[in-house]
């Protein structure tokens, strides 16, 4: 069946708090990347139960919605319906930011959007020259050199793709920073400060550097130019602000970046790859195998994008990267294997087919997928993923494997690892792909034991169905009937609400709390059969911020049918202009057989449900 992008697009702007609480947006391969004004307004839980949505991770101001392979899809309905604000710089509510979330905010925003360019050159780089190598093609031939030049452009232009993505993080004039540091990249300018007689400005030497391939010089001219802009604006007459703006940033910028702020950032680049070059020589095969083996956990949080800044400096210092995407290659792969294990041996029809397919996706890349429906879910898997990535990042660094491309190593990319002046590395590669699917194939097969089989073995019944009773006392209506998208088109799940007479909610069915949200109106808890249940008392009653609510139990509190969870003021919440309708619906009901009952007057007891799952045996 095909997904409803546009439901969920809807219940993701919803969910995240708004229009006005985001004030950036973006995507990369797998995840919608929002910057938000306000964490506490983004409603996670939620998130994380609409159909569609694989995960959520937030820090900071930063909350990532996980989606999969059809990010792109969503990414767009979303572009569509919602105009969020252009502002990167909003403050997080409560005033005071963590420097963590903010540093890795900033490397995201100025280094995501670079990968496609840089990967898809890379790329057609490498793939010519396999071409080359297997004498397909020649490399002095028109066609090559044609190919090869546009190849090379991403990484030869990068202080000018930096200028932009940084330009547009931190919200300064693109163009202007295009020219200021392009001016770095112009033959007279390599002519002016490469001549045999150093080059002389302010009484001050230009020191001779190759700016094509940089990243840190542009960041920081970049930086210069913001602060510069800021205050020529400010003192600026209006009348002549549109020339004499840019050129006083130009006439400033580009001799500071010559004299201090290039040889800065050069400085820095090479630093950066020194170190990581000193510790791939005394422990690199280790190293390698280490980083490896603790991927999965980083990228779960998004703490792997810290890389991508020492990647690109050493891409174009050296042309090659021997640590990282060594590391990437071997745990990609052993996401595919864990996840095609699991396929193997579960029992479970809907994780079988979610295995395949995210194990799949892992062997050519893309491993989000199989991270947040399988390994997290599964620890045994997890270890699996981690003795995999650990064997084969560690035979890769013993190899001493070279990357040459930056983007997801796998199956479609393995042209990134051609080296023209060693064959072998490619065929080191492909060793490391081999033992990475093999080894954590072997190790999650047999770590992996179906939860559900072993449920089976447990004595008695395991309240495969379940009796839900009336938490409230009122008229029940269908979820269809809820003045609401995100839950009439059933977006977070199936169910029913009821429009309540008395401002007491009770547990609908034994099991454990899960989550009291934090403004106290909506409560989500897991049933003993597994279903797992969303009580929302009122529709955008998050807005109230917890008036007029009273919460009788707390998250992890065991509880049984028919027990108090939550009081609340019917008449100062309508009153406050907000429904008082509650939905209680099943957010994971894929698997669960769900039999309503019909719509009326309902009191606290009554039976209005009846959720069943069937158990694999």
């Amino acid at each position: 069946m095909a997904k409803d992008y546009s439901s969920i697009a809807k219940a993701v702007v919803k969910l995240i708090g708004g229009e006005s609480n985001v004030t950036h947006f973006e995507h990369c391969s797998t995840r919608l990347r929002f910057s938000v004004a306000d964490l506490s307004k983004v409603d996670q839980a939620g998130l994380k139960g609409i159909s569609g949505v694989m995960g959520v991770v937030a820090s900071g101001n930063q909350c990532q919605v996980v989606i999969g392979n059809d990010v792109i899809e969503v990414f767009d309905e979303i572009k569509k319906i919602a105009k969020f604000g252009g502002s990167t710089s909003a403050p997080v509510a409560g005033g005071k930011k963590n420097i963590g979330p903010m540093v890795l905010d900033f490397m995201v925003g100025v280094f995501q959007p670079l990968v496609p360019a840089i990967a898809g050159g890379g790329i057609l780089k490498a793939f010519l020259a396999l071409l080359s190598l297997i004498g397909v093609m020649n490399s002095s031939s028109v066609l090559y050199q044609v190919l090869m030049n546009v190849a090379d452009a991403p990484l030869y232009f990068l202080p000018v793709l930096v200028a932009v993505t940084m330009a547009t993080k931190i919200g300064c004039n693109k163009l202007t920073a295009v020219a200021a540091v392009g001016a770095l990249l112009l033959p007279k300018t390599a002519a002016l400060i490469g001549a045999e007689t150093p080059a002389v400005l302010f009484g001050l030497k230009i020191q001779n550097v190759n700016y094509a391939y940089q990243v840190f010089p542009a960041i920081l001219a970049v930086a210069a130019l913001y602060f510069i802009e800021k205050y020529v604006t400010r003192i600026t007459p209006k009348p002549i602000r549109v020339f004499f703006v840019p050129m006083v940033c130009f006439a400033v910028v580009f001799p500071l970046t010559l004299l201090l702020l290039g040889p800065i950032g050069l400085t820095f680049g090479k630093g950066l790859t020194a170190v990581i070059l000193t510790l791939y020589k005394y422990v690199g095969w280790l190293a390698v195998g280490l980083v490896a083996a603790i991927l999965p956990l980083m990228i779960s949080v998004g703490a792997h994008k810290a890389f991508i800044p020492y990647l690109l400096a050493t891409l174009g210092d050296l042309g090659y990267e021997i640590l990282y995407m060594g590391a990437s290659l071997a745990h990609n792969i052993s996401e595919g294997g864990a996840a095609l294990a699991v396929a193997c041996k579960t029992k479970n029809a809907e994780l079988r087919s979610a295995a395949f397919s995210s194990g799949v996706s892992a062997i050519f890349g893309i491993t989000e997928p199989a991270i947040y429906s399988v390994t997290l879910q599964h620890k045994k898997a997890l270890y699996g993923v981690m003795i995999g990535s650990f064997v084969s990042g560690s035979f890769i660094g013993m190899m001493g494997v070279k990357a040459f491309v930056a983007m997801g190593p796998g199956l479609a990319g393995m042209a990134m690892y051609v080296d023209p002046e060693n064959g072998m590395n490619i065929i080191w590669a492909f060793a490391g792909f081999g033992i990475a699917l093999a080894a954590s194939f072997i190790a999650t097969f047999l770590l992996y034991k179906d939860e559900a089989a072993a449920a089976v073995k447990a004595p008695a019944e395991q309240h495969n169905d379940e009796i839900f009773q009336a938490p409230l006392t009122g008229k029940m209506v269908d979820i269809t009937e809820v003045p609401d998208a995100v839950f009439s088109a059933k977006i977070l799940g199936e169910g029913v609400a009821i429009i309540p007479d008395k401002g007491e909610l009770y547990a609908p069915a034994d099991g454990v709390i899960e989550t009291v949200f934090e403004y106290k109106h909506a409560i989500a808890m897991t049933c003993d059969n597994g279903a797992e249940v969303l009580l929302h008392v009122g529709i955008d009653t998050v807005k109230l911020e917890g008036k007029y609510y009273e919460a009788k139990v707390k998250s992890g509190d065991r509880v049984k049918a028919g027990q108090l969870l939550m009081e609340f003021d019917i008449d100062k919440i309508r009153q406050a202009g907000y429904d008082v309708v509650t939905p209680i619906v099943v957010t994971n009901h894929a698997g669960f057989q769900i039999e309503k009952g019909k719509p009326g007057p309902v009191e606290v007891g009554a039976v209005i449900m009846n959720v069943s799952k069937e158990v694999s045996v």
